[in-house]
């Protein structure tokens, strides 16, 4: 089971925008309301409680995390509240943080549960190459609309103050598209509160993008495939979807 939200289903442009589906609560009665209802109605729960399923980290992990959070070279996030969960690497964005493909891979299982709420993992790519292969629990947000409907209208916040949200943005490489959008989402939040607020703080872009963690983790990917944008199947959704991006 996986630590991030989930859509019920694959997203399209053209289709409502993927419910906030919950993982770990998926049997439960409440969950069985909510996927009741109509689909694209908007849900609010995204929230974790730790501990109670997900492959737990050794001490030693654990440790680590704990000596990386209290090291005083650490940056701050967004909101300067504290420093950054996860740690980074060096990427073309100086002003991003990126994550490799194997710390992307040590959250979606469990290893810092003890620290975050909620998070979620935003494919940037357009939907033919999100149907073709996607992390697990990803939600295929490919146009500026999309991440603001689903992230800023009715922001997610965890259930306990202590936990983190956190977002990880990826596209095919990660090189345009996915460090473009987390960087309109940090400009869009900072224009609705007073600085230094923010309703997402903790904002990171997973370098190599999908390609690159698709090669290093199959395991975590749903199918288990990679479809490029430039796929010759599909050159008029890459047009049709070009254009709408811009």
């Amino acid at each position: 089971r996986r630590l991030f939200l989930s859509p019920s289903v694959p997203r399209s442009v053209a289709g409502p925008l993927p419910k906030r589906g919950l993982p770990w609560d998926r049997d439960s009665p409440a969950n069985a309301q909510r996927q009741s209802r109509a689909a694209g109605s908007p849900e609010r729960e995204a929230s974790l409680e730790p501990g109670t399923w997900l492959e737990p980290c050794g001490s030693a992990q654990l440790q680590e995390i704990e000596n990386l959070l209290s090291s005083d070279d650490q940056e701050l996030i967004g909101d300067f509240s504290k420093p950054h969960l996860l740690p980074t690497v060096e990427g073309k964005d100086p002003g991003l943080k990126y994550i490799s493909p194997g710390t992307l891979a040590a959250v979606l299982s469990g290893c810092y549960s003890s620290f975050i709420g909620s998070g979620v993992v935003v494919d940037c790519r357009y939907p033919y190459e999100y149907e073709g292969g996607h992390v697990k629990g990803a939600v295929n947000l490919p146009l500026q609309r999309d991440v603001e409907e689903f992230l800023l209208k009715r922001p997610i916040v965890p259930q306990h103050a202590s936990k983190r949200v956190i977002l990880i943005f990826h596209c095919e490489f990660s090189v345009e598209r996915g460090p473009k959008m987390c960087k309109f989402l940090r400009d869009r939040d900072r224009s609705c509160h007073e600085y230094p607020r923010l309703h997402y703080p903790e904002l990171y872009v997973l370098k190599g993008g999908y390609r690159e963690f698709f090669l290093q983790f199959p395991g975590h990917c749903e199918p288990r495939d990679y479809r490029p944008m430039e796929h010759p199947a599909f050159r008029e959704e890459l047009c049709r979807f070009r254009g709408q991006s811009r």
